[in-house]
């Protein structure tokens, strides 16, 4: 594998050499409102180029780090298959010893990284950032969906497996099934993490909308309320990175802001959660 032409900001390692990949996944198939996510990959390195490779929150730099970017995947026509594909790159890159993390791309992609990685941490938790519970059984007729992807990843991993965060848009039956199944851990960013989450290998799926729209417009579905850019920093920084074992940002649409400060918004979350993807890992 060889890093791609365009890279997030410096992050051209050699494959055999990095500890974490970033992988491309344009997945623009099921958006039911504001479509455009296959051009979220691409638009977050181009907006990276405007960023520092220094973290003020994390005192480190990307240019110390062993970190490729391996380009977009070329998806197949249909969500099955493309979610295929997704799976398989993934458990490609964990069988290697890389830590992924995916640019999306809408929702569904994290369906794919849960599959494969499930196959590599039997108790493997996932943290869902998101304004919504997209726990539906199913959305305008499909089961694949970016509306039902965390209900399809609860299928792969199980309750006790699947938390959420910054969850203030719900269907009926969805809010019911949460409170049932406990997956739902509260609306803001200071809400209390379990401790297992120390101890287990831990996927984070951030979803843009858990931004309030005046930070980040420029996503599939936004919905107002939502948390500042500094509380999204404060909530990342209380996770265990060392448990970190990939990580997706999803649901960026650039073509919903065209002066890009959605992107911009973009490229900082992932250099942050590139950071936290490279400490020290203790699994």
């Amino acid at each position: 594998m060889k890093p791609s032409s365009l890279s997030f900001l410096c992050c051209r390692s050699p494959y055999e050499e990095s500890n974490v990949v970033i992988l491309g996944c344009p997945l623009d198939l099921t958006a039911s409102f504001r479509p455009g996510y296959r051009f979220a990959p691409n638009a977050i390195r181009e907006a990276s180029w405007n960023l520092e490779s220094y973290s003020p929150l994390w005192e480190r730099d990307l240019e110390e780090e062993k970190i490729c970017d391996l380009g977009d995947l070329e998806l197949a026509g249909t969500v099955r298959e493309a979610l295929g594909q997704i799976e398989e790159a993934v458990r490609e890159l964990i069988g290697d010893g890389k830590r992924p993390l995916l640019l999306g791309g809408e929702h569904l992609i994290t369906l794919g990284a849960v599959k494969a990685l499930k196959g590599r941490y039997v108790d493997l938790v996932v943290l869902q950032v998101d304004a919504h519970g997209d726990l539906r059984e199913e959305y305008l007729g499909a089961e694949l969906s970016h509306a039902t992807v965390m209900r399809r990843v609860w299928e792969e991993v199980g309750a006790d497996s699947l938390l959420q965060v910054g969850v203030r848009s719900w269907d009926r039956t969805e809010a019911q099934w949460a409170r049932e199944a406990g997956t739902f851990l509260g609306e803001g960013p200071e809400v209390t993490l379990p401790a297992e989450l120390k101890e287990r290998p831990l996927y984070l799926t951030l979803d843009l909308d858990v931004l309030d729209p005046g930070i980040c417009p420029g996503v599939g579905s936004p919905e107002p309320g939502g948390w500042n850019f500094k509380e999204l920093m404060a909530f990342l920084s209380r996770l265990p990175a060392d448990r970190l074992v990939g990580a997706d940002v999803v649901e960026l649409s650039p073509p919903f802001d065209p002066m890009g400060g959605s992107a911009m918004v973009a490229a900082k979350v992932a250099r942050e959660l590139l950071l936290q993807l490279c400490k020290k890992f203790d699994i």
